[in-house]
């Protein structure tokens, strides 16, 4: 079971149910259970990872590590080891062998906020030198919606003595170096890590939003108020210049690397003393006369720069242009070092006017924190910290976060150039009522952003992702649900700035009208598969949930099973083998009925042997069928036996029989091919033919659980999806006779009706 925090945020540990990560022995590691165990270094033996061993796999899973390396604990490497030294910094972020700049970035962001960085680094890992020290350390990351924590040892890749991937500028502390292991280990391997976007890492440390700007596309006056604010909200910013074609990391101008990424670490306005010369009417009288003349007087301005803060991961190369560490700009500010925060050593760091920021660097990525991760940053604050935070007006985003996944077949119909299949995607419903606090304009501020999850952790290039937003008029709850084919070709969606993009996460921000939308996010190309996160960030609250089917069964309509066809046709449909009808409502056989008394015997009831010879006797289809197997058969015994005898009475076996002859009829009427198979596509509309309301998510399980590994569904397997639906929905309409929307069961229940089924 997961663990809270203070402020009620669930933590999952790597490899338990619901954690959406697997461990590779089967076993899930409890930080807290392995530090009661016996430990340290009175010769008891050190925690070993199992779930990610020393060896070349978990750096490169597909090939050797050339030139070798030796895994080695702390205390192997130097002599006084700490987990940290002299507090936490943006310097102990410094980049080893491992193409990953993008994620030493984000963690050098982390350090400059000492709370959150504490969600993440917790503060009972403890040192080297205590006496509970056992090798073992934990660290937290955000994933696709739940918090995980992920355990480690301490043994990391050195080579000569030395750290192979990241590491402190101080040798003897190894924070840095173990948070990179528990990265690399929830994501399969360190080799996994090569390659990406700092927004990645700045959302698995925050659970936040991320925002990718362009900054030449940008207004310039919008785009510094936007980070002005961002910063003081405690948002990880983080920047970088476009690569040239085939060039990962390039000399640009005046010092700067592209295709690198930076983090930005502070945003400043300075006020830079200036003296100008004024001209001063006076008037002067002597001779009688006046006479007006102008004469130069001395006044003191103020002008304003706007400097941004920005740190090289690397802990060199920096800036060499205006404010840069040797610049004569500096002298400007020398009456008034209080405004800015100033070190002039070869670092990394450096500070740039905004002018020059905005006219070398291309992107500026932007990650939100959420409202819970807010409130657990609180928590973590100190008393005379939360006084001061709650005199002050505290803003948050609203969030709503949805959970879904594109399945061939049922919910990949790619994006709106595929206009037969867009329809299949999901779609959410959110409607807008308050405009922004503080805004001239009546318009809401929407951020929405669409996640693929597990792509990098299964070694998978990332699909073309991206989403579509409808306005939808006041009447939409006289539209079909989902929205069908017909309003999607009659409306047209709002202007979107977005671009589908084959990155783990497309983002984009919105200033909309009151009224209500449909978000409708799906791959490029129909029937790519992937599982994601939608999540949405506005500034008021609002009314947001899935466009979908509520589950349910219902007497289907007649008329729709006639499909047009005239009586006779149905009753040869509902005819069985060898046997005639005479039965207006095509509901039964004579003769299946005889043949049931003859086989039930003096009890009038038949067990699953019984059943399945009177089916093969007298049932018969238009297409080729060997009949029902053992196991179809014991469960049809086990769904429509009300009274837990272990056989079928009259009554339940008339029962069973119409639902058989009515599904048998939707089989023929949606097997358009004839082949004895429904696929994917037709299954929704033969259930909804079947008396059967269902969503994507149920479409999706019953494909799972009776499809094959193409999709497709066989008779006898159609019909036990109808069963078994139609008897998990009665069992759960008896738990709420009331209508309501949860059933409780006590374990005894659930196991009762569930295994027997």
């Amino acid at each position: 079971m997961p663990y809270s925090l203070p402020s009620g945020i669930l933590v999952y540990r790597f490899g338990e149910r619901g954690s959406g990560f697997r461990s590779k022995t089967g076993k899930v590691l409890d930080y807290y259970e392995i530090k009661k165990e016996a430990c340290g270094p009175s010769g008891n033996k050190l925690f070993t990872d199992i779930n990610f061993p020393c060896e070349d796999s978990s750096i490169f899973p597909k090939s050797p590590v050339h030139p070798p390396v030796e895994w080695k604990r702390p205390s192997e490497i130097v002599s006084n080891p700490a987990f940290f030294s002299d507090g936490v910094s943006r310097f102990d972020v410094c980049q080893g062998e491992l193409g990953n700049c993008w994620f030493l970035a984000a963690v050098a962001n982390l350090t400059l906020n000492k709370e959150l960085f504490h969600l993440v680094v917790p503060e009972d890992n403890g040192s080297f030198s205590d006496k509970e020290y056992n090798g073992a350390f934990h660290f937290r990351f955000w994933k696709f919606g739940r918090w995980v924590d992920v355990v480690i040892d301490d043994r990391l890749p050195t080579r000569n003595g030395r750290l192979v991937f990241m590491q402190s500028q101080d040798k003897t502390e190894f924070w840095s170096a173990l948070i990179e292991k528990a990265y690399a280990k929830q994501h399969g391997s360190y080799e996994a890590l090569v390659g990406g976007n700092m927004t990645e890492a700045m959302e698995d440390f925050t659970g936040g939003v991320t925002e990718i700007c362009k900054v030449a596309e940008d207004n310039e006056k919008y785009l510094f108020q936007l980070m002005t604010k961002a910063f003081m909200r405690s948002s990880f910013m983080g920047c970088s210049l476009d690569s040239e074609p085939g060039v990962i990391e390039g000399k640009g101008p005046l010092g700067l690397i592209r295709g690198h990424a930076y983090s930005i670490t502070d945003v400043k306005i300075v006020e830079i003393p200036t003296t100008a010369t004024a001209a001063v009417r006076t008037r002067r009288y002597g001779d009688g006369l006046s006479s007006n003349r102008y004469v130069p007087a001395t006044t003191k301005k103020n002008k304003t720069v706007e400097l941004i803060r920005v740190r090289n991961p690397w802990g060199k190369s920096e800036w060499e242009g205006a404010w840069s560490d040797s610049s004569k700009e500096w002298d400007l500010l020398k009456n008034t070092p209080h405004q800015i925060d100033l070190s002039f050593k070869s670092d990394g760091e450096f500070w740039i006017s905004y002018a020059d920021f905005k006219t070398h660097f291309t992107n500026l990525d932007i990650c939100h924190l959420d409202a819970d991760v807010l409130d657990e940053l609180d928590n973590l604050k100190g008393k005379q910290e939360q006084e001061n935070v709650a005199m002050g007006k505290k803003r948050k985003w609203v969030s709503n976060s949805f959970q879904g996944s594109w399945v061939k077949g049922v919910s990949a119909g790619g994006c709106r150039n595929f206009r037969d299949t867009f329809p299949l995607n999901p779609q959410y419903l959110i409607e807008l009522t308050d405009p922004d606090e503080d805004d001239d304009d009546p318009d809401c501020t929407v951020i929405v952003a669409l996640m693929q999850k597990f792509r990098r952790k299964m070694g998978q290039s990332f699909l073309p992702i991206g989403f579509t937003i409808y306005p939808v008029k006041k009447d939409y709850p006289k539209q079909t649900t989902p929205l069908d084919e017909t309003f999607f070709r009659r409306n047209f969606p709002i202007q979107n700035p977005l671009k589908f993009t084959n990155c783990r996460e497309v983002s984009a921000r919105f200033k909309l009208s009151p009224g209500t939308y449909c978000i409708v996010p799906s791959t490029f190309n129909p029937n790519e598969e992937c599982e994601f996160i939608l999540r949405v960030f506005t500034e008021a609250k609002v009314d947001m949930k899935e466009n979908d089917e509520a589950v349910d069964v219902f007497l289907p309509d007649d008329a729709k099973l006639k499909n047009g066809d005239d009586d006779n046709k149905r009753k040869q449909l509902a005819t069985p083998a060898g046997g005639t009808t005479d039965n207006d409502d095509g509901k039964g056989s004579k003769k299946a009925l005889a043949f049931f008394k003859l086989v039930a015997g003096p009890d009038l009831e038949v067990n699953w042997e019984e059943l399945k010879s009177l089916l093969d006797s007298t049932f018969t289809t238009k297409f080729e069928f060997h009949g029902f197997s053992k196991d179809v058969c014991r469960s049809m015994i086990s769904m429509m036996d009300a009274d837990r005898s272990g056989k079928l009475g009259f009554d339940e076996f008339q029962d069973l029989w119409n639902s058989i002859d009515t599904w048998k009829m939707v089989f023929i009427r949606f097997d358009k091919d004839k082949s004895g198979t429904l696929d994917s596509s037709e299954l929704r509309e033969a259930l909804t033919s079947s008396g059967f309301k269902v969503n994507h998510k149920t479409l999706q399980t019953i494909l799972l659980r009776y499809a094959d590994k193409d999709g497709v569904l066989k008779f006898d397997d159609f019909i036990m999806c109808g069963l078994r639906l139609k008897y998990l929905i009665e069992i759960f309409k008896e738990g709420v006779p009331d209508g309501g929307k949860a059933c409780t069961f006590t374990m005894d229940e659930w196991i009762e009706k569930t295994l027997y089924s």
